[in-house]
């Protein structure tokens, strides 16, 4: 699909945000960061066998330890792309003051980070990155490139349009029907993300055995005979 991307002039992987004439714009590619390059199943691990939740205050200390590992394959997609001159974005939710802990644990895998110009785009960088939304930060990339790809682990890394019912959210991905497995690259996330949290309405406030009760009347299970 890369080399499809640089053979097209008018192929884009940002329809909402790429404005313009953008054909003789350098290539990029945007990747999410957590579950799309970086598997932080140990945290997850850690929370199961501690009974707890994701929560901020040990988040940020898993971080900052940089012990994440790589995903198979995004290392090998990232350096393809490097050598046939496509500027790569890692565009994360990770909050910026665990920028350090994130392009510590990138490095120590062997991650190239461009030193040119910030290529780690995370939220509350700048005052208009202070949501989850991923379009400004898109937007910012758009403005000097032809963004080509998108990787990532949730919709939201896609669109905007990914907080809605499952019922919406399922309409959504047949909008956009053409965008995937091409432009927009998926990678299977189990553990988290909101394919969960839509089944509760994405309320995180409500009691976690309501959210379970949720999740299980969502669920469309087989039925044996009798």
């Amino acid at each position: 699909m890369l080399e499809a991307s640089l053979a097209d002039k008018s192929w884009t992987a940002a329809p909402a945000e790429q404005m313009g004439s953008f054909a003789d714009k350098p290539p990029a590619v945007m990747l999410d960061i957590d579950e799309t390059v970086l598997d932080n199943s140990s945290y997850e691990a850690w929370l199961i066998n501690n009974d707890k939740s994701y929560g901020s205050k040990t988040w940020g200390p898993f971080v900052d330890s940089a012990t994440s590992l790589a995903i198979p394959g995004s290392l090998d997609f990232i350096k393809y792309a490097g050598s046939k001159g496509v500027k790569v974005f890692y565009v994360s939710n990770r909050k910026a003051h665990l920028e350090k802990g994130t392009r510590k644990n990138l490095l120590a895998l062997g991650y190239p980070i461009d030193t040119s110009e910030d290529t780690v785009l995370l939220r509350q960088e700048k005052e208009a990155w202070n949501s989850s939304s991923k379009s400004p930060r898109r937007a910012y990339i758009t403005a000097n490139y032809r963004l080509v790809i998108v990787v990532g682990d949730n919709l939201s890394d896609f669109t905007d349009s990914y907080g809605g019912s499952i019922a919406e959210r399922e309409a959504v991905m047949k909008q956009t029907r053409d965008m995937w497995g091409s432009k927009w690259i998926m990678i299977a996330n189990p553990m988290y993300g909101s394919w969960e949290s839509a089944a509760f309405g994405h309320n995180r406030k409500l009691e976690k055995n309501k959210q379970r009760k949720m999740k299980h009347d969502a669920m469309s299970a087989w039925a044996p005979a009798d």
